[in-house]
């Protein structure tokens, strides 16, 4: 079935607890937001709602406010996003690989600001690690195509609709990569980001049936708790709702999402960056980046190439850069 330990995973979560509370202040904070500010902007709506002749007026003016309360924190997250890659997932990812290398890590507050500065030592500011990440993120989308996708793995002819709708769900698997990536570059320490994320991505690349395979069992794991998750939070998500003005109810099933949300990022997102960052340094374990990979994820992806040539251009535009070898 799948190569990771669940119990190694669930035990690395237990020993970096200092992020798993900064996860849950940062992502249930984002979520208290999204709920003050779709009750202030209903309740504004309603208020104003009143001086329109329309007996529904309030009622439209409610929910038109909500939404744009609902908007407007999305904006802010929107916004804030490399500073939630930098401390929080950056950090936390710092201490699960030193972890699952058997490495000594602090315990209590002093953990975060550990892996603070294990961060700051990696990437000297906060966007070029954004830049790392989309980079890696785009580079992603290639290597589903380049596998051949479920074909690979179950070569059946006339399965053409089940085909489609299983590289699907393995291209929804692909989610967590670039924090897999993220976790070998704090891992290698080399000189450049680019360098060694362009390496971990072809690492994965070549050893991609493997690491599919395992991140489509987890990925199914995920959805089934991430449901349940999110069907015990309609009632509490309802109930916050029935204190606000107006008809509001189909907002219930928004903010149970948002809810959920906030528990998969907080608990499971962790868990399961654990779990495949285990099966990927295991499998790569000995190997060097295979070229004609690296010519084929180059041919099929800008973002890659991209990649490639911030890579070169961080060792001064060497060629031996894009020919595999770690600095």
């Amino acid at each position: 079935m799948w190569d990771f330990e669940i119990g190694r995973s669930v035990s690395i979560m237990m020993r970096t607890w200092p992020f798993i509370v900064f996860r849950m202040i940062v992502y249930f904070g984002i979520t208290l937001a999204y709920i003050m500010a779709t009750g202030t902007g209903a309740s504004v709506g309603y208020g104003v709602g009143h001086i329109s002749t329309d007996p529904d007026g309030p009622l439209s003016f409610a929910l038109w406010g909500g939404v744009v309360g609902f908007g407007v924190v999305s904006i802010a997250v929107y916004w804030i996003r490399e500073y939630i890659l930098y401390v929080v997932k950056a950090g936390h990812i710092a201490v699960m690989v030193h972890l699952i290398d058997g490495r000594d890590i602090p315990g209590g507050q002093d953990q975060i600001a550990y892996a603070r500065d294990v961060v700051t030592q990696r990437f000297a500011e906060a966007n070029i690690l954004f830049v790392v990440d989309r980079l890696v993120k785009g580079a992603i989308h290639a290597i589903t195509g380049l596998l051949g996708g479920i074909a690979a793995f179950l070569p059946i002819p006339g399965l053409s609709g089940l085909v489609s709708f299983i590289n699907t769900v393995i291209r929804l698997s692909l989610t967590y990569v670039d924090e897999i990536i993220l976790g070998y570059n704090i891992r290698i320490n080399s000189a450049s980001p680019f360098e060694t994320a362009r390496q971990g991505v072809v690492l994965y690349a070549q050893n991609g049936k493997v690491m599919v395979k395992n991140a489509v069992w987890l990925a199914v794991i995920m959805w089934g708790m991430s449901f349940i998750i999110f069907l015990m939070m309609l009632a509490p998500a309802g109930a916050i709702l029935f204190l606000m003005p107006g008809q509001l109810a189909g907002w219930a099933f928004v903010l149970a999402i948002v809810f959920a949300w906030a528990f998969k990022a907080a608990f499971i997102e962790p868990f399961a960056i654990a779990c495949l960052m285990q099966v990927y340094f295991k499998t790569i374990a000995g190997q060097v980046p295979d070229p004609a990979w690296d010519a084929r994820l180059a041919e099929a992806s800008s973002k890659f190439r991209e990649l490639k040539d911030k890579a070169l251009a961080s060792f001064g535009g060497s060629r031996w850069a894009t020919a595999g070898a770690t600095p």
